[in-house]
């Protein structure tokens, strides 16, 4: 890192995922980031208290990035059924691409997510309210029927309907030849589900 560039805790969180990619969590050290950024150990703990902050702060940041992506298809203009649809295709398309582009990076926050699964279920939250403001739209649009009891509820359903397609324990599966049929399947049942 130059003299003259300020150390920023998003920099921080860049080095580290550097750091993770190349060590591994287990070898990983703040140590290693710091000799990544030209700084001290300290300069790094000024930003992150401790090492589990600092990876809980690299996972949360790794996550956050699935949530940005998919808020257009929230927002989109287009009826419900078809945003919830490029949603989930959105998502397992996402997960894909990063168990098959960067497995050693993959493998990495396996190991962070099951260590921060507080950031996980706040991750999973986020997801399930998207899925939920799409239910509400497509609700008001009369293309999807009133909840039984209500539309978080009802989107938690479809997330969890849908996990083998985003959920990393499911992985292996995700390069199948018949994963495209059984996604199709489980997506059209579940738009035949939430009908009006």
């Amino acid at each position: 890192m130059a003299a003259t560039e300020t150390l920023t805790a998003e920099r921080i969180l860049e080095a580290t995922e550097e750091v993770l990619r190349r060590y591994g969590p287990a070898k990983a050290t703040v140590v290693d980031v710091a000799r990544v950024l030209g700084v001290s150990h300290g300069s790094v703990y000024r930003h992150f208290r401790t090492k589990a902050a600092l990876r809980e702060a690299v996972t949360e940041r790794w996550l956050e990035r699935t949530i940005v992506a998919l808020e257009p298809y929230v927002e989109a203009p287009g009826s419900a059924d078809e945003r919830l649809t490029g949603w989930l295709t959105a998502l397992f398309a996402l997960k894909r691409r990063k168990a098959g582009g960067d497995p050693e990076l993959m493998a990495t926050f396996q190991v962070l997510i099951g260590e921060n699964s507080a950031v996980v279920h706040r991750h999973e939250d986020h997801l399930v309210e998207q899925i939920a403001r799409i239910v509400e739209d497509g609700h008001r649009e009369g293309v999807f029927a009133a909840p039984e009891r209500d539309y978080a509820t009802t989107a938690r359903a479809v997330f969890d309907a849908t996990d083998r397609f985003h959920d990393p324990a499911h992985a292996a599966d995700w390069s199948t030849t018949d994963i495209e049929d059984a996604f199709a399947a489980v997506i059209s049942l579940t738009q035949r589900a939430l009908r009006a």
